[in-house]
Order: structure tokens, then sequence, then C-alpha cells
């Protein structure tokens, strides 16, 4: 698969430790070496800010989507290479969507989680055939991962539809990873379709 953009899901926080603002750095600065281009949720602050600075910084392309109402307490990030505002959240998921090849989560809270989980379920649904990851720094997501496991195990998700989450702890293996993938697992209904 021919990656141009990719959508990275991160907070709008630094987090606890700053392991994660240096992830968030080093993946800016691998997408623009490979000429990749970040598409986010436009933010000038916490590990949003992070990702998109280190991108321009090291000469890349940065198409940040933020909706009107979160602009000034996102503090939209105003040297973007491009910065779309929009009307609400449900649009500047959907535009972020449509501008992406692949998606990446960073660390991050409730708002990250949601995007992620959101773009996996239109995959597992068959509303899109890209790739999706987590780029793993130092544990964040290892519990989420074991409940992931949790939930194939109790009958919720189908294992192929688990393993449609790329994981990697480090941009260039997530980035292989993610160009690698093949969208060989059919949609979530189509397995119990009737014949």
């Amino acid at each position: 698969m021919s990656l141009k953009t990719v959508c990275v899901f991160c907070g709008a926080k630094p987090g606890a430790s700053p392991v994660f603002a240096e992830a968030a750095a080093r993946l800016g600065r691998t997408l623009a070496e490979r000429g990749l281009t970040l598409v986010y949720g436009g933010g000038k602050v916490g590990l949003m800010g992070v990702v998109a600075d280190a991108a321009l910084a090291a000469g890349g392309e940065v198409i940040g989507i933020i909706p009107q109402s979160l602009k000034t307490a996102e503090l939209g990030h105003t040297g973007c290479t491009r910065l779309e505002v929009v009307d609400g959240m449900h649009a500047r998921k959907a535009r972020m969507a449509e501008l992406a090849d692949a998606f990446i989560a960073l660390p991050g809270g409730l708002g990250t989680l949601e995007e992620l989980f959101e773009v996996w379920t239109w995959g597992q649904l068959g509303y899109h055939a890209k790739p999706m990851g987590l780029l793993e720094v130092d544990g964040f997501y290892a519990q989420l991962e074991g409940f992931l496991d949790h939930l194939v195990a109790q009958g919720f998700v189908a294992a192929p539809h688990r393993a449609m989450l790329q994981v990697e702890d480090s941009p260039n293996a997530l980035l292989d990873a993610l160009a690698a993938w093949q969208p060989t697992v059919p949609p979530r209904w189509a397995e119990s379709a009737p014949r």
C-alpha cells in the first residue's frame, strides 16, 4: 500500500513523562523524512503541537483540522502548511479520515482513544480499507492491548479484526508495517451474511 498522508491521533496534553513528547517529535520528524504528509487535529498544544512542530521543522507538510469551537481552546496551530477550520468534531474526524491513507495513535486521552476506535470500527465494518496502528511508547498501550485480547477471548471481537491494529515501538517500524498491510479482512457483517 502506498502511503502519502498519515493521520496522527494524540493528546492535547503532554502527558506525565517526557518520553511521550520525545516519541511525538520522533514520529513527526520521521514522517517528514519519509516525505509523508501529517494530518492531525490542528492544535499547537500538548503532543499535537509537538508532532506538528517536529514535522514542520524537518521540512514536512502538515495539515491541521480543527473545529471552530476548539480553535481557541486548543490554540489552533497557525504554522501548519494548511489549517482547516470545520464545524464540529464529526466534521473534523470525517475530514481527517478522508485525507488520510493510514492512522497512527500516539499516547493520549479520551479523544485519542475515541478517534482510534472510530476509524477501527469503520475499518471493521468495511467503510474503509486503510491501515491503523499504535505507536507504543514506554508500555503506554500495554494494558489496552491486553484488554483487546480479552475482547477476542470473550467473543466480542474476531481475531482478524483485532489483528487489523498494528503495534510497533518505533516510527519507522510502524510506518513499514502500515505500508505493508493488506486489506484482506472481510467486513464484520460479511462473516454472518446469509448464503
